[in-house]
């Protein structure tokens, strides 16, 4: 089945039904078959009964080998609804997967600071499967309960209005049985599920901070906090489970209460004979097999009735995240042909609720030029990096791309003109070569291959690649835990120059790497300046200097703008910063073991 367009997939349950009624329509036709089939075999069981009964025992023969015919025919209907129904109820779960992740790819940080990633989990996970149970057994159920009793009635009415009137005098209280416990059920459902995701949350961060949980020997409080929302889950889960188990034997019982009445009232209608206004033999097993048709899907809906509400407690869930808004929406200008890679920025301001992180922040970088920003902790390097990418909600009109504001530009095209590296480098749990041919449609193959190794020579981690126990193929962990801070950067780093794209947003990369590595990457950065736009965020003089331009933040504003010798010579927040990095550099010089040795 190829990939859905998520763009075209609804997100309503009407929707999606309507999506796939026709397979509904196939299974509720083979389901009618199925019931019709049945409808006759009564019937003809009522026939050959009256016939074994009426002295003609050698006719009964025939009734019983239509009977034989249609049992089989019911049998492959009844597959054959499962076919269609269930099938539709795992395309509806396909589906579903398809636009979930589109929707989380288009989301942005505001929506990953409300919901954390075990939360986000359970629903795609447990609320996905009782949407898919949704679809599949409980639209079978309803539309088979609906079918049956349509059967079934023809047949009791025909027989006797009276004893089917006798036999129904319990469906009033089935019908406020289930309406009670309707409401109730979605309710424990949703609290249950909601219950369901805590536990989810709080057991990914325990995975994803166990090195932090055990360096700080908190794993008793953290079993303890785990205990409490495991005990809240298992509360939830029992309170259900008592409601679904209350419900059961009650209708149950309730139907039950109809059957007997049936008997009492049949047996006597059955004793006063068809010729005093009764029933016969045969029309009394007919009338009992009917009722038993109609009776076991009743009793079925109490728990179709869970399964229903189950699915609609995910679906609402879900729908939480289908609604939620972007922060960043794709622009409709046609892609640029060929993007030469020019930026301009101008009066850019950003605000992070009521507090400014950028104030009329301007500059322009011509194409194929490199600009280093620099600036203290919190001044705005790394959030002017994220609206370059436009991973933030980048003001309109303040930032172009050859031209073209990029709110105008659609997603697409933007993340094939931007390539960015983030300082926090995120490595997925899969092979080294993987990780770095991250956007390479085949990672693996030869080509592929040499443009993974050309990259990694560049980021300075070839070696230390080739060093690992399985070279390249070698699985980094969890978000890289395999390896050291310096690696995933480098890594990262590699990653993006593979992608190649025009402007390349580079998070100070070189945070976590020794003197002679810098220097090899400052090598490799200005090998790529020359190829295309470099914007680099860092915190280091000596990287700095190595760019066409430098850009210093303070406060979010810009504070100079200049070349290395230009920024020097005026003796500001730059000249500031390298007076600082030399006297350290000294001092650490100093202290090195060569140094104690010399001296």
């Amino acid at each position: 089945m190829p990939f859905p367009d998520p763009h075209t997939l609804p997100s309503t349950m009407g929707g999606q039904f309507r999506r796939h009624l026709p397979a509904y329509l196939k299974g509720a036709v083979v389901l009618g078959l199925f019931q019709l089939a049945m409808n006759r075999i009564d019937w003809l069981s009522k026939t050959a009964i009256d016939r074994l009964f009426g002295g003609l025992a050698g006719e009964a023969w025939r009734s019983a080998t239509w009977i034989l015919a249609l049992a089989v025919t019911a049998f492959v209907a009844r597959v054959a609804s499962r076919f269609f129904i269930f099938n539709a109820g795992r395309d509806v779960e396909y589906e579903m997967r398809a636009l979930l992740l589109d929707r989380l790819h288009r989301l942005g940080t505001a929506f990953y600071r409300r919901m954390s990633a075990g939360e986000i989990m359970s629903r795609a996970t447990n609320d996905l499967a009782q949407v898919r149970l949704l679809y599949g057994f409980g639209v079978l159920n309803v539309i088979n309960v609906l079918l049956a009793f349509a059967s079934a009635l023809e047949v009791m009415l025909r027989i006797s209005p009276t004893l089917t009137a006798a036999s129904f005098v319990t469906v009033p209280a089935l019908t406020l049985i289930t309406r009670a416990f309707s409401k109730r059920m979605f309710l424990r459902t949703r609290e249950n599920q909601a219950v369901l995701g805590k536990l989810a949350s709080a057991m990914q961060s325990n995975l994803a901070g166990v090195r932090v949980v055990r360096s700080f020997a908190l794993e008793t409080h953290e079993r303890r906090r785990f205990d409490g929302i495991n005990r809240e889950y298992l509360e939830a889960s029992l309170a259900l489970a008592r409601l679904r188990g209350s419900m059961v034997p009650m209708l149950g019982a309730t139907s039950a209460a109809g059957v007997l009445i049936f008997f009492w009232y049949g047996s006597t209608l059955l004793l006063r004979g068809p010729l005093a206004g009764g029933i016969s033999k045969g029309e009394f097993f007919a009338f009992l097999s009917a009722l038993g048709r109609m009776t076991w899907p009743i009793i079925a809906m109490g728990f179709a009735l869970s399964i229903v509400q189950r699915g609609r407690a995910g679906f609402v869930r879900l729908q939480e995240i289908f609604d939620a808004k972007p922060e960043i929406e794709s622009g409709t200008l046609p892609a640029p042909a060929a993007p030469k890679g020019s930026i301009d920025v101008s009066g850019l301001t950003f605000l992070h609720g009521d507090r400014p992180i950028l104030s009329d922040v301007s500059f322009s970088l011509p194409a194929g030029e490199s600009l280093a920003i620099m600036g203290r902790t919190g001044s705005g390097k790394s959030t002017l990096a994220l609206l370059l990418a436009r991973l933030l909600p980048t003001p309109k009109g303040a930032v172009r791309f050859d031209g073209d504001d990029v709110c105008d530009l659609p997603l697409s095209a933007l993340r094939g003109i931007v390539g960015y590296a983030q300082q926090d480098a995120f490595l997925f749990s899969t092979t080294v070569s993987r990780n770095i041919g991250f956007s390479l449609s085949d990672p693996d193959g030869a080509e592929s291959m040499a443009r993974i190794r050309d990259a990694a020579r560049e980021a300075q981690v070839l070696e230390e690649a080739l060093s690992l126990p399985e070279q390249f193929d070698t699985v980094v962990g969890e978000r890289g835990v395999q390896l050291s801070g310096g690696q995933r950067q480098r890594i990262a780093l590699a990653r993006a120059l593979v992608w190649g794209p025009k402007i390349l947003v580079l998070d100070d990369p070189l945070s976590a790497v020794d003197a002679r590595t810098e220097s090899a990457i400052l090598d490799a950065i200005e090998r790529q300046a020359k190829l295309r736009t470099v914007v680099l965020i860092t915190h280091r003089v000596a990287a700095a200097a190595r760019c066409g331009q430098i850009l210093v933040l303070d406060a979010g504003r810009v504070a100079e703008r200049g070349t290395h010798d230009e920024l020097i010579a005026r003796g500001g927040i730059y000249a500031s910063f390298a007076d600082e990095q030399r006297v350290r550099g000294e001092l650490e010089s100093l202290e090195s073991p060569d140094a104690a040795g010399a001296a």
